[in-house]
Protein backbone atom coordinates (compact mmCIF):
# COMPACT_ATOMS: atom_id res chain seq x y z
CA UNK A 1 0.00 0.00 0.00
CA UNK A 2 1.12 3.54 -0.69
CA UNK A 3 1.77 5.85 2.26
CA UNK A 4 -0.74 8.43 1.03
CA UNK A 5 -3.45 5.79 0.73
CA UNK A 6 -2.81 4.51 4.26
CA UNK A 7 -2.68 7.87 6.06
CA UNK A 8 -5.75 9.89 5.11
CA UNK A 9 -5.25 12.93 7.32
CA UNK A 10 -4.07 14.00 10.79
CA UNK A 11 -6.53 15.02 13.51
CA UNK A 12 -6.05 18.06 15.70
CA UNK A 13 -8.77 17.77 18.31
CA UNK A 14 -8.23 19.01 21.88
CA UNK A 15 -7.49 15.45 22.97
CA UNK A 16 -5.00 14.99 20.11
CA UNK A 17 -3.16 18.19 21.08
CA UNK A 18 -3.00 17.05 24.74
CA UNK A 19 -1.55 13.70 23.60
CA UNK A 20 1.06 15.52 21.51
CA UNK A 21 2.22 17.51 24.51
CA UNK A 22 1.95 14.85 27.22
CA UNK A 23 2.75 11.56 25.47
CA UNK A 24 4.47 12.58 22.21
CA UNK A 25 1.67 10.98 20.12
CA UNK A 26 0.00 11.98 16.86
CA UNK A 27 -3.52 10.99 15.83
CA UNK A 28 -4.33 10.07 12.23
CA UNK A 29 -7.37 8.89 10.32
CA UNK A 30 -6.15 5.87 8.37
CA UNK A 31 -7.37 3.41 5.75
CA UNK A 32 -9.67 0.80 7.26
CA UNK A 33 -7.63 -2.10 5.83
CA UNK A 34 -4.26 -0.78 7.04
CA UNK A 35 -2.37 -2.90 9.55
CA UNK A 36 -0.30 -1.42 12.39
CA UNK A 37 2.95 -2.26 10.59
CA UNK A 38 1.66 -0.48 7.44
CA UNK A 39 0.74 2.60 9.46
CA UNK A 40 4.15 2.65 11.18
CA UNK A 41 5.97 2.34 7.86
CA UNK A 42 3.84 5.06 6.23
CA UNK A 43 4.34 7.57 9.08
CA UNK A 44 8.09 6.92 9.19
CA UNK A 45 8.34 7.32 5.43
CA UNK A 46 6.20 10.44 5.10
CA UNK A 47 7.47 12.42 8.09
CA UNK A 48 11.02 11.05 8.51
CA UNK A 49 10.44 10.17 12.17
CA UNK A 50 10.98 7.08 14.36
CA UNK A 51 7.74 5.43 15.46
CA UNK A 52 7.79 3.55 18.77
CA UNK A 53 4.22 2.21 18.86
CA UNK A 54 0.93 2.28 16.95
CA UNK A 55 -2.51 1.80 18.50
CA UNK A 56 -5.48 1.71 16.16
CA UNK A 57 -9.22 1.60 16.66
CA UNK A 58 -12.41 1.95 14.66
CA UNK A 59 -14.83 4.69 15.72
CA UNK A 60 -18.57 4.26 16.02
CA UNK A 61 -18.86 5.98 12.61
CA UNK A 62 -16.73 3.24 11.06
CA UNK A 63 -13.63 5.41 10.67
CA UNK A 64 -10.25 3.89 11.58
CA UNK A 65 -7.91 6.03 13.66
CA UNK A 66 -4.35 5.45 14.78
CA UNK A 67 -2.45 6.81 17.75
CA UNK A 68 1.20 6.95 16.70
CA UNK A 69 3.78 7.28 19.50
CA UNK A 70 7.01 8.88 18.32
CA UNK A 71 10.48 8.32 19.78
CA UNK A 72 11.75 10.94 22.23
CA UNK A 73 14.24 12.43 19.75
CA UNK A 74 11.39 13.59 17.48
CA UNK A 75 8.80 15.78 19.26
CA UNK A 76 5.24 15.32 17.99
CA UNK A 77 4.70 19.09 18.27
CA UNK A 78 7.34 19.80 15.60
CA UNK A 79 5.75 17.25 13.22
CA UNK A 80 2.32 18.80 13.88
CA UNK A 81 3.76 22.26 13.16
CA UNK A 82 5.15 20.98 9.84
CA UNK A 83 1.69 19.65 8.99
CA UNK A 84 0.15 23.01 9.84
CA UNK A 85 -1.90 21.70 12.78
CA UNK A 86 -0.39 24.05 15.33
Amino acid sequence: MESYKIIKHPLSTEKAVRLMEAENKLLFVVDKKAKKADIKEAVEGLFKVKVVKVNSFITSKGEKRAYVKLSMDTPAISVATELGLM
